[in-house]
């Protein structure tokens, strides 16, 4: 019986007791009429009465026949000393009662004193499910691991995909899962610990629910930060507790999402709530030492923050492996997108490979959104089939925003943004190892976006070259150059470009060492490198001044000749950008074939 039941159980109990009581005193008002005592003289002498009971302090006295009173009467006992002999000379038989003061103690005070008691555990157990404790105080040590097996995940390596490499790693997990004995022949042993490394929606919870459906053994999964409560000692307490059961239903698996809540470094001087987080965590260090894979037990971990983590907890003997899942690449999308595509109505003009080549950078998350956002395009059209219109739509409302039809920009600003978009496209058209550009529109979208440039990479790229990446700047500052070139001013709309385009050059300086002046020396620390993320800046690394005035110096150099060069191709192709300009104002769309079109004679 769980605790629901249970609740259900005593609040029937306690109804039913209030109403037998409530029934029995209306019944008891209703029968027995209260009559003055000068009233039961009258009665007795007029010989009504059948026979008398006394109490201590009033009598109930029962009528042959009922009258206007009813059957019954009560009246108060004045306790004379000859009451007997009195009611004796009317020959009515009577009986006198001495009550308990035990029975009446227990009413009064005792199931009262049973009943508040019942209310407040009640009350004590709804607090402690608001609060974690998984069923009152008396169970705030306990685990609140979930245990899934696999009819209920679910989920199987046939629902992962474009994580290849992971799903191999983890094949020889459930592999040992089923036959453990295999893998003792030559000595070898498992892993203890195996931990899942990759950016936000990869698929890391996805693949360890996968790992469970497979090999069909109780998965025990709990998030990191339900370990550390308000109390002291519970974190510590949860993390035997869960070790305990998972030891019992071995062969298991134990994962743990978000490790980084948990496993964080430790500090020298830890006090508070963060001292009663490191005594989790020493816990679980002393859990993964003690505990023997070749009892069947599988710890699974998550983090997309595995610098953050504390060293102990990745030494060899505890996470013994680390598997990184990381964003797919191209033939890694187009399997996500067919498991996705799978479950919504195609139609025959969508392609897998070309969603792909637009998606470059997309998790498995985002994908998976992607593919639910242009369904829900096709709902809203009224359409039998979700078309490739629909996941181009889909795809520009992810990545630029939704569109704001209703943001109506006066002719000027709506000239100044087309001429901008324009000449992105122009100068990723004339340089060469550039992404193809897919479409431009003028139309609004997001927060502050008055236009955009899509542009459909050919292949994933894991190596850039100092040529294609100042190339990369001079697309960005496209727009800028064509203002100044047709307008001969500048405006706002270009800070975002800039921005990015500073990020590239200084990245080129500090970073990949490709300022002759400044040598092959790094002058940026980066202590995210695991995950591909940029560290804090020029600020965190010790250089001098002098350094510090040169890195700004070969910044504003590369950008002051990319933009040089940029503008030659501008003014070199002033008929092609006012020509596309000028139907881009007209339509506010341009895709890729009307695009070359317009730009057949396009100097590069």
């Amino acid at each position: 019986m769980d605790n629901k039941q249970k609740y259900n159980v005593i609040f029937a109990i306690f109804a039913a007791f209030g109403i037998l009581v409530i029934h029995e005193m209306w019944v008891e008002q209703q029968s027995i009429k209260a009559v003055p005592y000068s009233q039961l003289e009258t009665l007795l002498q007029q010989g009504k009465v059948a026979e008398l009971t006394i109490r201590e302090k009033f009598i109930v006295g029962e009528l042959k026949e009922s009258d206007e009173t009813g059957k019954k009467i009560i009246v108060a006992n004045r306790v004379e000393p000859g009451l007997a002999e009195h009611l004796s000379k009317y020959n009515v038989p009577y009986t006198q009662l001495y009550e308990s003061k035990f029975l009446a103690t227990l009413l009064s005070w005792i199931i009262p004193a049973l009943i508040f008691f019942g209310i407040w555990m009640l009350i004590i157990r709804k607090f402690g499910d608001k609060q974690g404790l998984g069923g009152g105080f008396m169970n705030i040590g306990k685990s609140k691991a979930k245990v899934y097996v696999e009819h209920q995940t679910g989920v199987t390596f046939d629902d992962v995909a474009g994580v290849e490499e992971s799903k191999a790693e983890l094949q020889e997990i459930v592999d040992f899962l089923k036959a453990p004995d295999d893998y003792g022949i030559l000595g070898a042993r498992m892993p203890k610990g195996v931990l899942l490394v990759g950016p936000p929606g990869t698929g890391k919870t996805l693949l360890a629910r996968a790992v469970a459906g497979e090999a069909n053994v109780p998965f025990f999964s709990i998030s990191g930060s339900e370990f550390v409560e308000m109390f002291v000692g519970v974190g510590a307490a949860r993390v035997r507790d869960l070790f305990d059961q998972a030891r019992k239903s071995a062969p298991a698996i134990i994962f743990i999402d978000e490790l980084d809540a948990l496993g964080r470094a430790r500090t020298a001087a830890g006090f508070g709530g963060n001292d009663e987080r490191e005594q989790t965590l020493n816990q679980l260090l002393v859990e993964l030492d003690g505990f023997d894979p070749t009892s069947g037990l599988v710890l699974l971990a998550a983090t997309n923050r595995p610098e953050v983590l504390d060293p102990a907890l990745l030494r060899a003997g505890r996470f013994d492996r680390q598997v990184l899942v990381d964003r797919p690449d191209k033939l890694g999308r187009i399997a996500i997108l067919n498991v996705h595509m799978k479950k919504i109505q195609m139609g025959i003009d969508v392609d897998a490979s070309q969603v792909a080549d637009l998606t470059t950078g997309f998790s498995g998350a985002d994908l998976a959104n992607l593919v639910n956002e242009a369904a829900l395009l096709a709902t809203r059209r009224k359409a039998t089939q979700v078309e490739m219109t629909d996941f181009t739509q889909a795809i520009e409302r992810i990545i630029a925003g939704l569109e704001k039809k209703n943001r109506l920009l006066n002719p000027k600003e709506r000239e100044i943004v087309a001429y901008h978009e324009v000449g992105h496209a122009l100068a990723a058209l004339a340089l060469p190892g550039t992404d193809p550009v897919y479409k431009i529109s003028i139309i609004p979208r997001g927060i502050g976006a008055l236009g955009y440039t899509l542009q459909r990479p050919t292949e994933d790229r894991f190596l850039m070259t100092k040529e294609e990446l100042e190339h990369k700047i001079a697309v960005l500052l496209g727009g800028r150059a064509a203002e100044k070139l047709i307008f001969n001013h500048l405006s706002t709309g270009a800070s975002d470009d800039i921005a990015r385009a500073t990020d590239i050059a200084r990245s080129m300086v500090t970073r990949y060492g490709m300022d002759p002046t400044l040598g092959f020396v790094v002058y940026e620390e980066n202590h995210q490198t695991f995950l591909g993320q940029q560290g804090p800046g020029v600020n965190g690394c010790k250089i001098s001044d002098n350094t510090a005035q040169q890195i700004d110096t070969s910044v504003r150099k590369i950008i002051d000749d990319t933009f040089i060069g940029t503008y030659k191709i501008m003014e070199n192709n002033r008929v092609v950008l006012e020509r596309c300009a000028k139907v881009l104002l007209e339509k506010e769309t341009l895709l890729e074939k009307e695009l070359t079109a317009l730009t057949e004679d396009l100097q590069r």
